[in-house]
């Protein structure tokens, strides 16, 4: 598959085949020349193409084989060359935890509308909004929920994280990831996963572009187990796509930044980083598209736990209990008789952050906007407000098809900090939590159903 870029020429200045390979936590192997991916073995004396061999790992070499991820590229530099002196540079609106505001409350149920698009030019660095952590990056646990907002392309400037990998979940617009490893092309109603350690550029190819963003700081993302559900249904292996190797051959100043610890530092080099020609392995990035989704749910009576709709997940080393999940909330049939259709009151030890892709949500008819955002700390009451309560529980309860709704939740283990910016800057709907205050007593002593 051919993903040459000709010299002196960017992925941004040219048409680029964005091809994928299908597959989750696949063997890929990929070139684009002919002859530049080493077969038989990883490490020739020479490569062809006069290339430098080069592994990028994911996991501690000793992993065991099924956990091991790995991915040996074949490159026109080796990294060493893409690394410099570095400078602390700031990007005050990307926050990590451990991050506790003083005068800041964290508990509480909030909620957001859509964070507005500046007049200013953001690129995707510029543009990170983050609005809570948990856990401890030093540790390598927990994570970080942030919004973007991308209205400028990153011009010969990358970037990687140290610290995590990225879920990227847009909202609007379409971005371009012009990765060491390819080229992935993203819009709404898709996720990207981007590998700790992973060196990328994002251009805007349709904007403004504004989406969320989950930063795992723990063990990387995974699917989940099916259990009784079998091996069918949910998110599907194949329906995940990696990209075809591309590079770029640029002699061209351009600046690398680095999040390490939480900090982020900048090196200059005089050449463009994308410069893997060939590569083979299991620690890529992907993209999936989120209609390719399929729900599972009650047939008959009562409403499942929304583990059921769980996309991906972040295991803890607590069995069962994830560092994160990522949950979906699509279109989907209901049919359950004799039941509470929405999702009932409850409290748990998970904190759940939502966000709204586009439609409306069921549990929040109202107020709930696409773009917007919702945090349920741990141990914090939460659930359907009155207009959802009242027309779940006098509804005729034929087949009903849920339409015209995708939201999401970053759920976690670990309680979530809001920040100054979530508390003071974005958007907060300070009546959110009135939305129960009109819910009455209806208990009166006398038996039988109210």
């Amino acid at each position: 598959m051919d993903g040459q870029i000709q010299a002196n020429t960017s992925m941004k200045d040219v048409v680029v085949d964005t091809n994928y390979m299908p597959g989750f936590g696949n063997d890929f192997e990929t070139e684009a020349l002919p002859g530049a991916l080493p077969q038989g073995m990883n490490s020739p004396q020479k490569c062809n193409y006069g290339l430098y061999g080069e592994q990028l790992t994911g996991t501690a070499f000793t992993a065991p084989s099924h956990q091991n991820e790995r991915t040996w590229c074949y490159r026109i530099r080796p990294s060493v060359k893409h690394s410099g002196r570095y400078a602390k540079i700031e990007l005050p609106y990307w926050k990590t935890a451990p991050h506790v505001v003083d005068d800041v409350i964290s508990l509480g149920q909030y909620r957001w509308d859509p964070v507005p698009h500046a007049g200013e030019a953001l690129t995707w660095l510029t543009g990170m909004r983050t609005m809570t952590t948990a856990g401890d990056v030093n540790t390598q646990v927990g994570m970080a929920s942030h919004i973007y907002l991308v209205t400028a392309s990153m011009e010969d400037a990358y970037f990687y994280s140290a610290d995590s990998e990225l879920l990227v979940v847009p909202q609007e617009g379409r971005l371009r990831f012009a990765t060491e490893l390819g080229v992935i092309d993203l819009g709404p109603q898709e996720i990207a996963i981007l590998p700790r350690g992973l060196l990328y550029r994002v251009e805007l190819l349709d904007g403004p572009a504004r989406g969320f963003v989950c930063e795992n700081y723990g063990q990387k993302f995974e699917l989940p187990g099916r259990g009784p559900i079998g091996a069918n249904c949910m998110a599907n292996r194949r329906d995940f796509k990696t990209p075809v190797a591309a590079f770029e051959d640029r002699e061209v100043p351009s600046t690398i930044t680095v999040k390490w610890c939480g900090q982020f530092h900048e090196t200059k080099i005089g050449h463009s980083p994308l410069d893997v020609v060939a590569w083979h392995g299991n620690y890529a990035p992907c993209k999936y598209d989120l209609r390719t989704y399929c729900p599972v749910g009650a047939i008959l009576f009562d409403h499942p736990d929304p583990s059921i709709f769980t996309v991906l997940t972040a295991p803890s080393g607590v069995e069962g209990t994830a560092n994160i999940d990522f949950v979906l909330f699509r279109e989907r049939w209901m049919v359950a008789e004799n039941t509470f259709r929405p999702p009932w009151y409850h409290k748990n030890v998970m904190s759940e952050l939502m966000g709204n892709i586009y439609g409306v949500y069921d549990a929040k008819p109202k107020g709930f906007v696409p773009g917007g955002m919702s945090l349920h700390n741990m141990m914090l009451p939460h659930g359907p407000d009155l207009n959802a309560f009242e027309g779940a529980s006098n509804a005729d309860l034929g087949p009903e098809k849920l339409d015209n709704t995708m939201s999401f939740m970053f759920e976690t283990r670990f309680p979530q900090h809001l920040t100054e910016f979530a508390a003071k800057e974005a958007p907060l709907q300070d009546d959110y939590i009135d939305c129960w205050t009109s819910l009455e007593k209806k208990f009166d002593g006398t038996p039988g159903v109210k």
